[in-house]
């Protein structure tokens, strides 16, 4: 899943693809490169960004969708909002996914909205919002407690009428979390895989790296991620999302290429 950020205040690459000609080219580039989906985002979820109105945010992304879905119809679009009028929009632009961020909890229409367009649906864990976030995020059972959130969001969705096999979970790796809860969640990413439906990573440059290996740079994290993206992998996770689609495609290629020889292999 290859990260199209058309905001001005991303963290990584905020203003750099907020103009269509430059998100459609950016666009281009993450599909040669081996990128599966797009997730395409109008607003930004960084620790302390202020939130946008539908409008403002459904100005952004869909003249982005329209241009893909006119040159390269056959790109799998997922919209990452939280805001069920937008992913709505950007639906019938050509959207195939939403990337709910709150599991539901920033909209109350997006799970009937899902369940009536039979959208895929990931549904994320974050401990409070983008602008509070990481203002001392406390937990008991950090592995426990996004698990019990994820499962009982994904009964609500169960519940609204969408189907079972269009959920996809998302620990929320960073959002709400010190670097120590991330630690955690990531040795334990088998625990996310609920009701066996496919877990989502989302760990692209994000800080928790630079305080880990003290490089906070962000250039300094391109390669860690490339780690994590093969271990999460071998753990079972099936989607991974990222800014670098190359070298993950890569690390993603090898490890699966490694693991298919488990299975049926006789000894020489």
């Amino acid at each position: 899943m290859g990260i199209l950020n058309v905001t001005p205040d991303s963290f990584s690459d905020g203003g750099r693809y907020d103009q269509v000609e430059a998100a459609l080219a950016h666009a281009r580039t993450m599909l040669a490169e081996g990128a599966d989906i797009l997730d395409i985002g109008g607003e930004s979820t960084r620790p302390g960004a202020g939130e946008v109105s539908a409008e403002e945010e459904r100005a952004r992304v869909l003249p982005v969708i329209e241009a893909i879905m006119a040159e390269m119809p056959d790109t799998v679009i997922s919209i990452d909002t939280s805001k069920a009028a937008v992913a709505e929009a950007a639906i019938n632009a050509g959207a195939a996914i939403i990337n709910d961020v709150t599991g539901l909890l920033g909209d109350s229409q997006m799970a009937r909205l899902a369940a009536r367009t039979e959208a895929g649906l990931v549904l994320m864990h974050m401990r409070g919002r983008p602008r509070t976030m990481q203002q001392a995020p406390r937990y008991e059972d950090v592995v426990r407690e996004v698990r019990d959130f994820l499962e009982c969001q994904g009964k609500q969705a169960l519940a609204a009428g969408v189907a079972q096999e269009c959920l996809v979970f998302d620990p929320g790796i960073g959002f709400g979390k010190t670097v120590e809860h991330n630690l955690r969640l990531l040795k334990h990413l088998e625990e996310f895989r609920v009701w066996n439906c496919p877990v989502l990573l989302g760990v692209s440059r994000k800080s928790f790296m630079g305080a880990v290996l003290d490089a906070p740079e962000l250039e300094a994290r391109k390669w860690p991620t490339v780690a994590l993206t093969a271990y999460a992998i071998e753990l079972g996770v099936r989607l991974i999302r990222v800014h670098d689609v190359r070298p993950n495609v890569h690390a993603a290629r090898m490890i699966e290429a490694i693991i298919s020889q488990g299975a049926g292999a006789s000894a020489d």
